[in-house]
């Protein structure tokens, strides 16, 4: 149970000196536990995707959690990262809710969305949450406009305008220097392998798994 601050009286009364813990948007993030060939699972669990879910679907569903996921013929993009990485062990919905819980003012809850508290059914589904936690988590790479700095595993989320953000995995390394990596995503026709790495602004990249 946290303790709760006692003043005035009531600390002489208790006689216990009692310390707060520090606000909850300060505290530090919770370092997930990454397995050691990752980048080669969320890499196989992106492409397998593109055998299953066929369609783009936005709804809210209430899920179970641990472990909850919509029907696997549908989803958003968020949701392609989210089944990758469980094929590396690291269930997202549980990891960004867990730190959302611990520092949810570090979210971009109120501005996007009027949250008053984090909501174990979507937020992990949102790519500004998931951009959020990864930077949180200390995986971002620094900026790039060479094809040769991303590697299969790594995230990336870009800007399609208007403050709409997309997300998906690369999966394979550029074939040659004319053209980019493959890229995994969702973005209205199901789940599907294309160049398009540099096709919309990069907002952000990021390396779970070395």
């Amino acid at each position: 149970m946290r303790a709760r601050r006692v003043t005035g009286l009531a600390a002489l009364l208790a006689g216990t000196v009692i310390v707060a813990r520090p606000p909850i948007a300060s505290r530090a993030p919770v370092r997930m536990k990454v397995s050691p060939n990752g980048a080669a699972l969320v890499v196989q669990g992106a492409l397998e995707q593109t055998r299953t879910t066929h369609f783009y679907d936005p709804s809210y569903v209430k899920l179970a959690y641990p472990g909850g996921d919509v029907p696997p013929d549908r989803g958003v993009c968020a949701d392609v990262i989210v089944r990758a990485y469980r094929c590396a062990g690291v269930d997202l919905q549980q990891e960004v809710h867990e730190d959302m819980t611990r520092a949810f003012s570090s979210y971009p809850h109120l501005w996007r969305w009027g949250l008053a508290g984090p909501d174990a059914n979507i937020d992990h589904r949102r790519v500004a949450n998931l951009v959020t936690f990864f930077t949180r988590q200390g995986d971002v790479v620094n900026a790039s406009s060479r094809a040769e700095d991303f590697l299969p595993g790594d995230v990336v989320a870009w800007d399609l305008g208007g403050g709409r953000l997309h997300t998906g995995i690369v999966v394979a390394l550029a074939p040659t220097k004319a053209r980019p990596p493959s890229i995994a995503h969702n973005i209205g026709a199901g789940v599907r392998v294309e160049d398009v790495l540099f096709s919309w602004k990069i907002v952000g990249h990021y390396r779970s798994f070395s």
